[in-house]
């Protein structure tokens, strides 16, 4: 078959393949590269500044058994362990477990963490979590860079630029991976004895923020659902796409994460009759749920009560002003200053303008107490746990545990020549973009996806228009055929935008079946929480070719 580029192909043999190289792909890659075996770390992008973390990042959340109130693994572990989460506590046990190693790699890194005058970790709550488990964090532009550096010197194998399209499958095995390189479009297949799935469970440019830009982002706008894609295509069981769709309150026009910091050292939100909200919708109001944050504030919104919409901080502590603004934003976002400089923001001065977020699609595969998917064997989930400790910690708890199952099994087998007829066929579906003439932009394929969601799938929703998401949806998926990519640019983003409309399918019938109000999204027909959903688990699936949600009881 003929491209317009020289496509070669390029085979690797490794042991762990850790497909993606932000924060939960670097805990998984030094993990198992401290275990004797040969370790592969890819990503589309350059392991110093790819993932959320690339950007920075400004806090580090570790339940440190202190004897302060919360503080401690029973209380953490029943916070986390629900139907909603899908946790065990063997898993949940094992973050935990991890959470101080990790920030002692962090201080090794010269990574700073804010103090108080006694030495202690200044921390703080937020999320509507019962203990103070947020440790804040001062140069966090740093992380990725010095992270990426550390892997390196471990001796573990690096492969930039390389956009997975698929996990190879044998007898419910993975075996591997195959993809393309998104500068030189070159074909790599990847032969493996364990893979770990790191590619991040928070998928952007499902909807979009007022800028209207899907790139202005608070998180990664490069991550697209392939966690939960490549994973459902491979045989994985998918859970919580019905219950963490996730949103924040950004600074008006600008994508920007880190607002926890915020609003965990004692920012008001404040509405534009001038009143402190958040009493209506939770005792702990901003520091509760993030789910109920967002949602307040769209109910606020709804009833005409704002924009605009504030956090004020001018109460607080000047010190603690100071590093918010000046160490713990910057170190999140290194163009915080700027855009201080032409918003004319000051902590200490004035109250500040926000907004509500684009949505997050949040979904993980179904993991035993090891992290290895359920229905796929040597298929680990890497991206796991929430925010920066969530990730690190799960990635590494992951690769360890790739590592581990690579000691004791036998490389995979496979029929070669299966193989090789697989690959070919999925050579001519990864670069079928670069072919197609008069066909439709990719641009405008993302688009129509972006848009179905923003209208059907918003902060309030029903039942009928999750049906009419659906048929949309499928109407856009019929035309995936259609989709041209002029250079290999595009066609990185085609792969994205195919990702993308899978996850948005799943998410929607899952959030179709649960019949109540229990996330950041409120549905108009079913507006209360139902005690009949307490101990069930959503499990998103694959039969017959064809995806179905399963409920299921939860551990």
């Amino acid at each position: 078959m003929e491209y317009p580029v020289d496509i070669s192909s390029t085979t690797h043999e490794t042991d762990v393949l850790v497909l993606g190289a932000g924060a939960s792909g670097c805990g998984a890659a030094l993990a198992a590269g401290g275990r004797g075996v040969r370790v592969l770390l890819a990503d589309k992008g350059k392991l110093e500044s790819c993932g959320s973390l690339g950007g920075g990042n400004d806090h580090f959340m570790a339940v440190l058994n202190t004897g302060a109130p919360g503080d401690d693994a029973e209380t953490a572990i029943r916070f986390y362990c629900t139907p909603m989460t899908g946790y065990t506590p063997a898993q949940v046990t094992q973050w935990l477990e991890t959470m101080p190693k990790m920030i002692a790699m962090l201080k090794g890194l010269d990574i700073e963490f804010l103090h108080n005058p006694d030495g202690s970790f200044y921390r703080t709550t937020g999320f509507g979590q019962p203990g103070s488990w947020w440790t804040h964090i001062n140069n966090g532009k740093y992380i990725k860079r010095r992270l990426g550096g550390l892997i390196r010197s471990r001796g573990v194998d690096v492969l930039e630029y390389f956009q997975c399209t698929r996990l190879l499958v044998r007898e419910g095995r993975v075996i591997g991976a195959a993809g393309f390189n998104v500068l030189d479009g070159g074909f790599h297949v990847i032969r493996a004895r364990a893979v770990v799935l790191a590619l991040g469970r928070l998928a952007g440019r499902v909807t979009v923020n007022s800028s209207l830009n899907a790139f202005n982002s608070a998180f990664s706008p490069f991550i697209t659902g392939s966690q939960i894609a490549l994973g459902y295509e491979a045989g994985a069981e998918i859970i919580t796409l019905d219950t963490e769709q996730e949103a924040t309150l950004i600074p008006k026009g600008w994508g920007c994460p880190g607002m926890n910091g915020i609003t965990s050292s004692g920012a008001r939100a404040v509405n534009a009759l001038g009143e402190r909200y958040m009493a209506r919708y939770h005792p702990m109001m901003e520091v509760g749920p993030r789910c109920l944050l967002v949602q307040g504030t769209a109910r606020e919104q709804a009833e005409g009560n704002g924009p605009p919409f504030v956090l004020d901080l001018t109460h607080i502590d000047r010190d603690i002003l100071h590093h918010l603004q000046h160490d713990s934003m910057p170190g999140d976002k290194e163009t915080w200053n700027d855009y201080c400089e032409q918003a004319g923001i000051d902590f200490s001065a004035r109250p500040m303008e926000v907004e509500l977020s684009e949505i997050y699609v949040n979904g993980v595969m179904y993991l035993k107490d090891n992290f290895e998917t359920r229905a796929v064997r040597g298929l680990f989930g890497g991206s796991m746990f929430h925010d920066f400790s969530g990730s690190i910690c799960s990635g590494h708890i992951a690769g360890g545990h790739a590592a581990a199952f690579c000691a004791g099994q036998e490389a995979p087998a496979a029929d070669e020549a299966g193989l090789a007829e697989e690959l070919e066929a999925e050579k001519a579906r990864v670069f079928r973009p670069l072919r197609v003439r008069d066909g439709i932009r990719q641009e405008k394929f993302e688009a129509a996806i972006r848009q179905v969601m923003n209208y059907y799938m918003g902060y309030v929703r029903s039942g009928r228009s999750m049906e009419t998401a659906l048929a949309k949806l499928a109407l856009v998926e019929s035309k995936t055929g259609e989709v041209m990519a002029a250079n290999l640019h595009e066609l990185m983003r085609a792969h994205e935008s195919f990702h993308l409309l899978r996850t948005c399918i799943l998410t929607t019938m899952a959030s179709l079946e649960r019949r109540e109000t229990r996330s950041v999204c409120r549905r108009s027909d079913y507006p209360e929480a139902d005690p009949s959903y307490d101990d069930r688990l959503l499990v998103v699936c694959r039969r017959d070719g064809a995806p179905c949600c399963e409920w299921r009881r939860a551990g």
